[in-house]
């Protein structure tokens, strides 16, 4: 079963609470989805480090639940 956008903007939020979140649907599938992710936690962090911290957030979902999610993280300037 897919996982619908408004979960997935949830659990990243439930990890990084000051993050700001923007999900698309990218084959309007529910399946396939896009995530930008500006958080003030990313600071100090390589990019595989920001990654890592969403992927966690996610708790496992990845490969299951959640099919596909392309990345991208920024620090807010």
């Amino acid at each position: 079963m897919p996982m619908p956008a408004e979960e997935i903007e949830r659990l990243i939020k439930a990890a990084l609470p000051e993050a700001e979140v923007e999900i698309r649907d990218l084959a309007g599938d529910n399946d396939h989805f896009a995530a930008h992710v500006v958080a003030p936690e990313f600071a100090g962090k390589s990019r595989v480090q920001q990654h890592k911290l969403v992927y966690e957030a996610l708790g496992g979902r990845m490969g299951g639940e959640l099919h596909a999610l392309q990345l991208t993280t920024q620090v807010p300037t």
